[in-house]
């Protein structure tokens, strides 16, 4: 790996590689756009100026989108009362050409995800960001987390329930609202 020994050009072409991968994953562990960029911005200078302690356990994009993680998640331990933005229209997700009132359903299913996702416990949360937002195998989270992988598999089956009851719980209180 030429950029571990101080080639500028070739980390810049790794970062490149993955940083849209990095980027999705920090913004769904985070839910906040702009502290998701600042995050990934920062992992990415701590992780060149480690690099030379990197050892390829797991691919590099995990060992950044780790970074980036707990850059983000510590941000927002620092600072719980700021309230984190709206999420920037999911349409591009479902398509782009809905027609309004579909493009704002699809906005409010996105955001009640979101929000449940941002409401699990942070252990959960990454590792449940990690498997369904970063597609990474058990395996590569146990790495990457630095953790058992039976650990991984209740973390993730933790997550999961508490995601659907904490979704179902919602739409159980918006049902009573519109009845």
């Amino acid at each position: 790996m030429e950029a571990r020994t101080g080639d500028r050009n070739a980390y810049g072409e790794l970062a490149g590689r993955c940083y849209s991968d990095v980027i999705r994953v920090v913004y769904r562990a985070c839910g906040d756009t702009a502290l998701a960029q600042d995050a990934v911005q920062e992992a990415f200078i701590r992780a060149w100026v480690k690099l030379p302690e990197f050892q390829a356990r797991a691919p590099f994009s995990h060992w950044v989108c780790r970074i980036a993680v707990n850059v983000a998640l510590d941000t927002l331990r620092e600072k719980p009362q700021e309230s984190i933005e709206d999420n920037p229209t999911m349409t591009h997700l479902a398509g782009k050409n809905l027609d309004p009132e579909t493009a704002y359903v699809a906005r409010e299913q996105a955001d009640r995800v979101q929000n449940a996702i941002k409401s699990l416990p942070e252990a959960a949360r990454t590792v449940l960001v990690f498997r369904e937002y970063g597609q990474m195998s058990y395996d590569e989270i146990a790495a990457t987390l630095e953790i058992p992988v039976g650990t991984v598999m209740s973390r993730l089956n933790y997550a999961r329930s508490k995601l659907r009851e904490l979704l179902l719980e919602e739409c159980m209180e918006t049902e009573r609202e519109y009845a």
